[in-house]
């Protein structure tokens, strides 16, 4: 499949913040970071029943993996798969941390960060005119994260491995609710915070 995209059919989120579409069945949602080692938070859930959402845990069970790249899937909490990877330039990504929220910077970087809602609060703000409650929003799948595990279990937050105009394309397999962002914590996106572009193409 050439799920490739002209730039002028490219949508931009602004460094910092968020939005949220409907993607159709048989829809390819291009993702495209084009600064270079910036995250994009990516969450789904079926529009028929939003209470149904993506899951990394059965994901990782179906998929036998937690290196996600073209060909897998992205499961739901009901079994279901709702996005197929169909291009993936840079091949690391992450599935196991929830997005950034003010809660993140005052418990994890002990309240140094600038004011600002995070992931979680961005997707929240831009979610709930499609009925998705805050408490409903789980893991997102963080396109272009970078995340390392140690010897001893400890996770480490690595600089992405994006470059500039690298792209990560997923077909929707059912008709979704889309929240994407592009990340607010610096210290996943290398020291800065850039904007991320995303393009829909419709079979």
């Amino acid at each position: 499949m050439d799920v490739s995209l002209r730039p002028a059919t490219l949508i931009e989120v602004a460094a910092r913040s968020g939005t949220a579409f409907v993607l159709e069945r048989g829809d390819v949602l291009t993702i495209v970071d084009p600064d270079g080692e910036q995250v994009a938070d990516l969450i789904a859930f079926p529009a028929d029943d939003p209470r149904e959402s993506l899951s990394n845990g059965r994901t990782f069970d179906y998929e036998s993996t937690v290196r996600l790249t073209v060909g897998n899937r992205l499961w739901s909490n009901r079994s279901r798969p709702l996005l197929t990877i169909v291009r993936d330039d840079v091949g690391t990504h992450d599935f196991l941390l929830t997005p950034c929220s003010r809660e993140t910077w005052r418990l994890c970087y002990g309240g140094r960060h600038d004011d600002v809602p995070g992931c979680f609060g961005n997707l929240a703000d831009a979610l709930a005119p499609f009925g998705v409650a805050a408490d409903a929003i789980p893991t997102t799948f963080n396109v272009f994260m970078h995340v390392r595990t140690d010897a001893d279990g400890r996770l480490r937050v690595l600089p992405p491995l994006s470059r500039p105009g690298d792209r990560f394309a997923v077909r929707a397999e059912e008709r979704l609710i889309v929240g994407l962002t592009a990340c607010s914590a610096s210290q996943s996106n290398n020291g800065r915070c850039t904007p991320i572009r995303y393009g829909i193409e419709r079979p």
